[in-house]
């Protein structure tokens, strides 16, 4: 009875010493706030998963300046997490290379090795071809030399196929080490790639919030009028196409090879950010800036765009979201000839026009003047690439003319 007891007890002893003892369990949770260095890989992929989510909702809430901001803070947050996420995936690919480079190194050692013995056996095999049966018989003391001799020769074929065997497997050892190294060496190529573009967004995204926080001053009254603006201008642009009509379609790529269309199907039916409306029926903006920033050789397509919220008020395209990465933007007003000096220089413009016959808004890209008919040559977003400027509009309508460059 007394050896059940302090059996017991020392069971008892033994839980409360592994509790006190085990590392804590920390309830992950998306929080802006928490430090993103020294996490592990699992922890991360928690954190990207959860602030993923919590980004898609924050998108989904009211239209306050507090709630952009918290939306952007989490934005800010996950695209950190994800640049240590891929920092962590470099360093990891990085010593699988060098890895790899050891084993390819010993392996080609062996095989150098190995083709030499081969090449020592082959002649070795060369010279003794002309050794017959005949002459091993006669060279032969007796019964039991004979079978040693002929012992000897099967061996040393036998070991000479083994040997080319293991010159083969190693060969063939060694070139998977090197293919799987050059894809190892694309993958580490692509996550650099990556890791640029998510910096480059993690920079974009942090001077989108001061921007905004800049142009509202902080205060939700400004916002809501910048607010309601947006949605005046998304208003004239679906004026705009309702009155122009049609729906999906594509034009090809224009005659300088950059032009899109917001009514592409590839993002034609995509929702711009803040709102219900999509790109083909409110995206010549975005289509617009699109453009240009393709006509520098940048990856960027109507689709790239829309896919930042943070460049969004209201679904509408805000101010500091015209811009290409590394150019600087110049707002014009709507002198002509200034616009026309740029477009002769090969800077594109991006006008913005008025049409009051149908309440309507349009964004066009002005890439160049010709002489001979006095007259802009523009991109359309909706219309198609490569249209006369006054085939449909005249300057009276352009408000606003911007050149990023």
């Amino acid at each position: 009875m007394r050896f059940k007891k302090i059996l017991i007890i020392f069971i008892l002893l033994l839980s409360v010493s592994a509790f006190a003892f085990a590392r804590p369990i920390m309830s992950i949770d998306c929080d802006p706030n928490m430090s993103v260095s020294g996490l592990s890989q699992n922890d991360l992929n928690t954190l990207v998963g959860l602030c993923s989510q919590k980004v898609n909702d924050l998108r989904n809430q009211a239209n306050t300046l507090s709630s952009q901001i918290q939306y952007m803070d989490t934005q800010i947050y996950l695209t950190g997490l994800q640049i240590e996420d891929t920092k962590q995936k470099i360093i990891t690919t990085q010593k699988e290379i060098d890895t790899l480079g050891t084993r390819i190194e010993g392996l080609n050692t062996s095989l150098d090795y190995l083709s030499n013995l081969l090449i020592d056996k082959i002649v070795e095999s060369y010279k003794q071809r002309s050794v017959s049966l005949i002459t091993i018989l006669l060279d032969s003391i007796d019964a039991n030399d004979l079978i040693s001799q002929v012992k000897y020769l099967k061996t040393t074929r036998q070991n000479n196929q083994n040997l080319l065997l293991q010159v083969q497997e190693t060969k063939t050892n060694f070139e998977e080490q090197k293919n799987l190294r050059e894809e190892k060496t694309v993958e580490l190529n692509n996550l650099q790639t990556t890791l640029n573009q998510q910096q480059t967004n993690l920079s974009s995204q942090k001077a989108a919030k001061q921007q905004l926080l800049a142009a509202t001053q902080n205060d939700e009254t400004i916002y809501e009028n910048l607010l309601n603006k947006a949605r005046q201008e998304l208003a004239g642009f679906s004026a705009f196409t309702q009155s122009a009509g049609g729906g999906l379609t594509t034009f090809g790529n224009g005659s300088n090879g950059w032009y899109y269309t917001q009514r592409d199907p590839q993002w034609g039916n995509m929702i711009l950010p803040g709102s219900s409306t999509n790109v083909m029926t409110a995206g010549c903006a975005v289509t617009s800036v699109a453009m240009v920033c393709k006509s520098y050789g940048q990856n960027i397509t109507p689709a790239t765009i829309v896919s930042d919220p943070s460049k969004f008020i209201g679904g509408d395209l805000w101010n500091w979201a015209f811009s290409c990465s590394g150019k600087s933007t110049d707002w014009l007003g709507s002198n002509e000839d200034q616009v026309k000096s740029y477009v002769k220089n090969n800077t594109p413009v991006i006008l913005r026009l008025s049409v009051p016959s149908v309440s309507g808004l349009h964004f066009v890209v002005a890439y160049k003047w010709d002489d001979g008919k006095n007259d802009f040559i523009i991109h359309d977003p909706y219309y198609g690439p490569d249209k006369n400027f006054s085939d449909r509009y005249n300057w009276s309508q352009v408000t606003t003319a911007i050149a990023i460059h």
